[in-house]
């Protein structure tokens, strides 16, 4: 990992000496300094100083949404996020792959914390309902379009959770368990009919995990940072996922209670201001919640066993011991009895 964050810091710094950046008002401050950030599964990222700037600087390295114009995707998203002031600025991208094989773009670097469950609630919510009523002309934008949210997940994790159910590893009872629950949101997977006959499309970021979260404590800020895999889709589709056990145990050890999730919905519908969206919001949530929990367990389950047997990636302690957690029967339970004992309607 760290030969191909080295050798990819030489090119960076020989591509940022190669151009002429007259017209790209925040790089007219060089000569510039090349210093690694962070490497993703997807994007190798640098911190760029020119002068008093500090840019970060993304090499694509991948995609997760089956797109050639990856770069290009985040980039356009970014500048239709520009003005709400809680996403990073863009200030460039090159998508030519003269230079890089991939697309490349340079954005606003922000410094901060990743964020607090305990701390950081209801900032999280306003900023939450801040990207979802950032106006987007409704035919004219780039973004994959959610038609059918819950038939696409549940197909998807149809597929995801037959490494689990022909894996000799995999514990009976949980296999059971996961089949009863597959059945089950194959029938409910209809109640995608509420989100199609009451749509309220917006920009959801779909990966609304803690780490994504940049918050400076001291300017009283908070930004979301990732948009790899953006989408125009319904709200509950970030709400589920924020508030997911699955997503708040992966990296921490805190789990909403009902309170806590009563009460950051509540702040964030105090931050919205359609009416009928603030009225809608429980049924919305409620509808995606499990299907939301079926697609973390899958991609879980699936990790479990690829941990232990062809998994050909740097491995990671704590991702293991996570992945142990997560496939107990009774946290599985947990996830989803309360929904299949309520049906589906």
């Amino acid at each position: 990992m760290n030969d191909l964050m080295t050798s990819m810091q030489a090119r960076v710094e020989a591509y940022l000496a190669s151009r002429d950046w007259s017209e790209v008002p925040m790089m007219t401050h060089g000569p510039f300094t090349v210093t690694p950030l962070a490497r993703g599964e997807y994007n190798l990222n640098y911190c760029v100083t020119a002068g008093e700037q500090h840019m970060v600087f993304r090499v694509n390295m991948g995609t997760q949404i089956d797109r050639d114009d990856q770069i290009q995707y985040e980039f356009a998203t970014l500048k239709l996020l520009e003005n709400s002031g809680v996403t990073p600025v863009p200030y460039f991208v090159d998508d030519t792959r003269t230079f890089f094989e991939r697309g490349i773009g340079i954005m606003a670097y922000l410094p901060g914390r990743a964020l607090d469950y305990t701390t950081d609630l209801d900032a999280a919510a306003a900023l939450l309902a801040k990207i979802h009523q950032v106006p987007v002309p409704s035919d004219d934008h780039h973004l994959i379009r959610e038609e059918a949210p819950l038939d696409l997940i549940y197909r998807e994790c149809a597929q995801l959770l037959q490494t689990y159910f022909h894996s000799e590893l995999a514990d009976p009872t949980i296999r059971m368990f996961l089949g009863e629950v597959l059945a089950w949101a194959a029938e409910a997977r209809a109640t995608e009919q509420f989100y199609q006959q009451d749509p309220w499309p917006c920009i959801v970021n779909t990966e609304v995990n803690s780490g994504n979260f940049i918050v400076n404590p001291s300017r009283k800020t908070m930004h979301l940072v990732d948009w790899e895999m953006p989408r125009w889709g319904d709200p509950s589709q970030d709400l589920s996922h924020f508030c997911s056990p699955l997503t708040t145990l992966w990296k921490t050890a805190y789990r909403m209670t009902p309170g806590d999730k009563a009460r950051f919905l509540a702040t964030y519908a105090r931050h919205i201001d359609d009416a009928h969206l603030r009225d809608t919001l429980p049924e919305r949530v409620r509808l995606r919640d499990p299907f939301v929990y079926l697609r973390g367990i899958s991609w879980s389950a699936m990790g479990w066993v690829a941990y232990q047997t062809e998994f050909a990636g740097m491995k990671n302690a704590d991702t293991w011991a996570t992945l142990q957690r997560y496939m107990d029967i009774d946290f599985v339970r947990s996830l989803f009895e309360p929904f299949m004992r309520q049906g589906s309607s």
